[in-house]
């Protein structure tokens, strides 16, 4: 094998990966944001006595789960066009990402409400809690607690999978990366960054989501 290994085109384009590390960073943070916030409202959904709610959450997150995320994404930025709907390729991406994620919050999320035993409800219930303090208290913070974990590590599938929205254009790591590569033909190169890069992104999420849980829902669990 005579392969040489030439980075210094790679290095040279290095402002331009960092920017689209950057978007990738922003749209991951956001999409987690939007979708867990979808998956709260959902789980608490699909957990109700009422069939009115149960049913819509639930034909979501199955529509959502058993389909490609890449053709939910080209349903958004290609079809959408066609009803009169036109989105630039980053708020595209923005949507189609928090619909996919939100869908698989909403099942790990309820997993999380499953698990509450019963008695717990019945008896805030007797207390005289109000409903929002009994969601807040006694359904979410010990759900999210114990599923953060499989949460974290949906989220850290959230960052990875974004590369995917580099097919409609949007310009994040991916993208920046296979722009760099058509520039100078140095595909091993290229990726070989590029992975690295993701890679420090995912451990830096890591740690943030570790410090979230021993900081956050530990402490506060034990308090």
């Amino acid at each position: 094998m005579d392969y040489v290994f030439q980075f210094g085109s790679v290095w040279a384009a290095w402002p331009r990966l960092m920017a689209g590390a950057r978007l990738t960073i922003e749209l991951s943070l956001a999409t987690i944001a939007i979708g867990l916030a979808i998956g709260i409202v959902c789980a608490l959904a699909r957990t109700s006595h009422r069939a009115w709610l149960r049913w819509p959450a639930a034909t979501y997150v199955e529509s959502i789960r058993n389909t490609p995320f890449l053709i939910q994404l080209f349903l958004i930025y290609f079809g959408l066009p066609s009803l009169g709907i036109r989105l630039d390729p980053v708020e595209a991406a923005l949507i189609g990402m928090s619909i996919n994620c939100g869908a698989y919050a909403t099942e790990i999320v309820r997993a999380g409400i499953d698990a509450i035993p019963r008695g717990q409800l019945e008896a805030a219930r007797a207390l005289g809690f109000p409903v929002p303090s009994i969601v807040r208290h006694i359904i979410l913070f010990p759900a999210l607690r114990a599923v953060f974990p499989a949460l974290a590590s949906q989220f850290i599938l959230v960052m990875l999978g974004s590369a995917v929205v580099s097919t409609v254009s949007v310009e994040e790591l991916t993208g920046v990366a296979h722009l760099i590569e058509t520039e100078n033909f140095r595909p091993f190169e290229v990726y070989i960054v590029a992975t690295g890069i993701y890679l420090a992104i995912a451990f830096s999420l890591k740690l943030a989501f570790f410090a979230v849980d021993r900081f956050y829902f530990q402490v506060r669990g034990r308090a």
